[in-house]
């Protein structure tokens, strides 16, 4: 039986597949079009998925008939056309049977059924699905179980959403910016504007808005003009975000016995905040992939309601061969900046070792060299990835294989992989990680004593990751960095 899971036809699209063997691949459809954040599927990624055979059945990541529904309550006309997704897929070539589960569901399952946990509290935040923008399930064994909803215009993803495109950025694409952009701010300044003017916390919608932010609010405080205006915006609204979290969070713990947590949704990717989880809860779990792309890993599971281990998310296109350790180490020594594009690509927004840009932590200059060559602005740092039995070491503060807390960095010589607040958005590397990027990092120890690289995504801003070999050998014949495969 092969069953592929699709969450496409709206932002990020993503296809997994599933065999009898379980999960055999998963990727953006971004990385086959190379359009950054491609809405749609293409033939490419489809070609790909092909190898493992023709789909038997497709698990489509929400349901379309009440979106439509949705989105001619919101004004946005009847789009019965552009929902008709048996169509859709038939436009690729495919016509195996479809069926549909609840957006929310998918992001719950994906949690909750790759969690390792037999019963967890999950709760999902997100922009919106069908018609729900947050969601508290309670999880046992093979089951989910939704025990509250909050429905739209009420949506904290849109509101942050909405606060990214009014310091202008783009929104539902950089709101890992903004969330940067908070630790150059005075969350203080304009915390309580923010709040008034936006938030007030209820009773049976837990989280209520002033307005429908859908449209977003660049008319919001026009006074507020400047370079630090748009930091302190950045700050305080990151603040209020924590605040809300801290009240979700809370509400959540009171819900249900449990002391096992598993978050979930776009707002999941917000690592500033998500340690505020261990104040109300033993365990944690976020899906690596939390927001609508892990969705087509998590229709699947819910109509399965299969769990599965999800130890790494190499689970893309595979370039072969042994990883480059020697070539990586003797560049990174003599230059202290290269690529590495080799095995499987990460299924997820972030980069694990097998397409990143990999740099020396402790020059004074690298972060600006490394955010030349990417194109980013200068104020932004990067991830450190770091042997896992060194972390405590360097990092206050809790961390992950999946770069999703930040913690407080406590050596003041790693200044390309520390935010303006003094934290670090740790990736951990344990021995049962990748073996090749694990080995790379005992070998960077043994001749520097620094257990730690710089490791960020093998993209520039506006571009998806590299993923095949003739993409790495592009990036390096364009932006002057060696990649080696």
């Amino acid at each position: 039986m092969i069953t592929w899971g699709i969450s496409a036809n709206s932002h990020d699209a993503a296809l997994a597949v599933f065999t009898d063997k379980g999960l055999e691949f998963a990727s953006h459809s971004e990385r086959f079009s190379g359009i950054k954040n491609d809405a749609h599927l293409n033939k490419e990624l489809i070609d790909h998925a092909l190898q493992w055979g023709e789909p038997d059945e497709i698990i489509w990541y929400e349901r379309p008939l009440v979106k439509t529904l949705r989105q001619l309550r919101a004004g946005q006309g009847l789009r019965l056309g552009e929902n008709n997704i048996r169509k859709y897929l038939r436009s690729y070539g495919l016509h195996a049977p479809v069926r549909y589960i609840d957006h929310h569901e998918s992001h719950a399952a994906a949690g909750y059924y790759t969690s390792g946990f037999t019963e967890a509290c999950v709760v999902c935040i997100d922009s919106i699905g069908e018609f729900d923008t947050l969601t508290i399930w309670h999880g046992k064994d093979s089951t989910l179980t939704p025990i509250y909803r909050q429905v739209y215009p009420h949506s904290v993803g849109l509101w942050y959403s909405a606060i990214t495109q009014r310091v202008g950025l783009k929104p539902q694409e950089d709101e890992y910016i903004l969330m940067g952009m908070a630790a150059y701010g005075d969350p203080d300044r304009l915390y309580h504007d923010i709040k008034s003017d936006f938030v007030e916390v209820g009773d049976r919608t837990l989280v209520k808005f002033n307005q429908n932010l859908h449209k977003g609010c660049l008319d919001w405080r026009p006074d507020l003009a400047s370079e630090q205006d748009m930091f302190d915006i950045a700050a305080g609204t990151q603040a209020v975000y924590e605040d809300i979290l801290r009240w979700v969070l809370g509400k959540a713990a009171r819900m249900l016995p449990t002391k096992n947590l598993v978050l979930m949704g776009g707002c999941a990717l917000n690592c500033s905040a998500n340690h505020i989880a261990y104040d109300y809860f033993d365990d944690v779990w976020i899906m690596p992939n939390p927001g609508d792309a892990g969705s087509a890993i998590g229709c699947v599971l819910a109509h399965k309601k299969q769990h599965m281990e999800m130890s790494h998310v190499y689970l893309g296109y595979n370039i072969e061969g042994e990883y480059p350790v020697e070539q990586v180490l003797n560049e990174l020594l003599t230059t202290g900046i290269c690529g590495v594009a080799s095995g499987r690509a990460e299924f997820g927004p972030r980069a694990f070792g097998h397409r990143s840009l990999l740099a020396d932590p402790r020059g004074a200059d690298i972060k600006d060299r490394v955010n030349t060559i990417k194109r980013r602005q200068k104020f932004r740092p990067f991830a450190p990835a770091v042997l896992e039995e060194h972390a405590a070491t360097y990092f206050d503060g809790p961390t992950s294989p999946f770069m999703q807390y930040t913690s407080t960095c406590t050596d003041l010589g790693l200044p390309a992989i520390t935010h303006g607040d003094g934290t670090s958005r740790v990736q951990t590397v344990s021995t049962t990680q990748s073996v090749g990027f694990r080995k790379l990092l005992e070998r960077w120890y043994e001749e520097t004593g620094c257990p730690i690289l710089l490791n960020t995504s093998l993209n520039i801003k506006g571009k998806p990751m590299v993923n095949t070999v003739e993409d790495a050998q592009a990036f390096e014949q364009h932006y002057g960095v060696k990649v080696f495969t």
